[in-house]
């Protein structure tokens, strides 16, 4: 992939890159299918949503795309901790990959917050 300069873009995208090999790693290693077929649809889920917001046809739905995005980051966090706890992952994985996504949660809220309050500026007008 070729980066595009857009950060909440180019991280989602390189995190669900992350996320299929965490899939790969866990039914390869376990034969481990339904914990990672979930991380697997939560976690890439976040950036499709993503990608799908940078054609939003307005504010409400670039900001309705974003907020499926976040929750689809609190799924992935569910099932990150949820693979810490029950051993499948260890602390180092387990850190690295909540780093991230902790970040994109970050991410996605303050540009979420910031479009709301350029739409109720348009609003206003």
């Amino acid at each position: 992939m070729v980066l595009t300069g857009n950060i909440i873009v180019d991280k989602s995208y390189l995190f669900a890159v992350r996320i299929v090999k965490l899939y790969k790693f866990l039914y390869q290693n376990f034969k481990e299918s339904t914990l990672s077929k979930q991380i697997l649809r939560c976690g890439t889920s976040i950036g499709a949503n993503v990608a799908e917001s940078q054609n939003a046809q307005s504010y409400p739905d670039f900001i309705s795309k974003l907020n499926i995005a976040l929750k689809e980051t609190d799924e992935t966090k569910f099932w990150i901790n949820l693979l810490y706890d029950t051993e499948y992952i260890n602390e180092s994985q387990f850190q690295s990959l909540s780093s991230d996504v902790e970040e994109i949660s970050k991410l996605l809220t303050s540009i979420i917050i910031s479009s709301k309050d350029k739409q109720r500026k348009q609003t206003d007008k």
